[in-house]
């Protein structure tokens, strides 16, 4: 009878051990061939490094695959992680790939959570239901209202204008943030859409000054914004150009007119809370650029995601959903459709070299 109860309990230690120490799977999908291959190294490599640092909580591992940045690299890496008994996923930089995954990884539960898509997918914005998808960036829709709440204080009483360069996205931008101006009681007295690629917009500034307009903001790219400054110059007109994230983009001309105001979320690698990130990125060789941190911080969130799910009751995407995770961007919590609720953008000015930030 001893024997058999001593076989019994060893039978249940066996298995509650095998319980306990069962390890998690962390899916890091990234593009690591073609043109895009530098960029998906930062990501697996940001991932990788932050579950490295994880001192708490089970043991995790993380299953790497290539989406090549294409609708069929995106199914076949989302039938991997499926195979592989993954039960979250980190990455994704192209749209395409994570249209294509979305449907696959949906249907076993495995939630997303993407440091590199910003914008909807057509698979999203066409589903009855919410994917589970997690975006630890800013979206486009909140860049546009953010940035327009940061204009209104600074425009409540200055004449401005806004134009766009024609693309999808500087019209989009543009529109976003005209609307949320005229939200706020405030209308431009000037609207128009360039000509993008000039050597110089002597033209269009010369109608922003009849207009009355001392302030423009731009949606376009940083070499238009950097001819709008020139002319402005080239004119002795007092203009202040204001554009956003694309003036973080390398330009092909001359260099931005020192003024030049950009609203954007810092560079994560400049944030306090990323400083542990940081220093454990450099420790392992590699440069905390790109998109090294911002995975870091979504394998942050999905570590401590698996962690709560040992103590909370609901699936991952439930509790997605519910917490609030402490990672290298600062706190990230997500709204409804899988959002970052944060206020990440500030007004910064180019000092020559680099956009340092406008306390004023």
């Amino acid at each position: 009878m001893n024997s058999m109860i001593r076989t019994a309990t060893l039978g249940l230690c066996l298995l509650s051990c095998s319980v306990a120490y069962a390890e998690d799977k962390i899916g890091v999908i990234a593009p690591l061939s073609g043109s895009f291959a530098r960029l998906g190294a930062q990501l697996v490599d940001g991932a990788t490094i932050a579950v490295a640092a994880n001192k708490n909580g089970q043991p995790i591992s993380i299953i790497t695959a290539d989406d090549k940045c294409d609708a069929a690299g995106g199914t076949a890496a989302a039938k991997q992680m499926v195979q592989a008994n993954v039960m979250i996923v980190v990455g994704f930089l192209c749209a395409e790939s994570l249209e294509a995954a979305l449907p696959i990884l949906s249907q076993k539960g495995i939630p997303v959570i993407t440091p590199g898509v910003r914008s909807q997918t057509l698979t999203e914005l066409r589903a009855d239901q919410t994917y589970p998808v997690f975006r630890v960036a800013p979206s486009d829709h909140n860049e546009a209202n953010e940035t327009g709440d940061i204009l209104t204080g600074l425009w409540h009483s200055t004449p401005f204008a806004i134009i766009d360069d024609g693309t999808i996205f500087g019209r989009e931008l543009a529109t976003g943030v005209r609307t949320r101006l005229e939200e706020k009681g405030l209308k431009p007295v000037f609207t128009d859409t360039y000509r993008p690629g000039l050597d110089n917009q002597n033209a269009l500034v010369g109608r922003l000054k009849r207009a009355g307009a001392t302030q423009v903001f731009v949606g376009g790219e940083r070499d238009d914004v950097a001819a709008i400054g020139r002319s402005a110059l080239a004119l002795s007109y007092p203009l202040v150009v204001v554009s956003g994230e694309a003036l973080n983009a390398p330009g092909n001309g001359s260099d931005l007119p020192v003024g030049t105001l950009m609203i954007a979320p810092r560079e994560p690698q400049t944030l306090e809370s990323a400083h542990n990130a940081k220093n454990s990125i450099e420790l392992a060789g590699k440069v905390p650029e790109g998109y090294t941190v911002p995975a870091f911080a979504a394998a942050e969130a999905a570590i401590q995601v698996l962690t709560a799910a040992q103590s909370q009751a609901g699936s991952l995407t439930e509790l997605l959903h519910k917490n609030v995770f402490e990672t290298a961007l600062g706190s990230v919590q997500f709204d409804a459709r899988g959002e970052r609720i944060a206020d990440t953008y500030r007004l910064q000015k180019y000092d020559g070299s680099q956009f340092v930030l406008e306390t004023n």
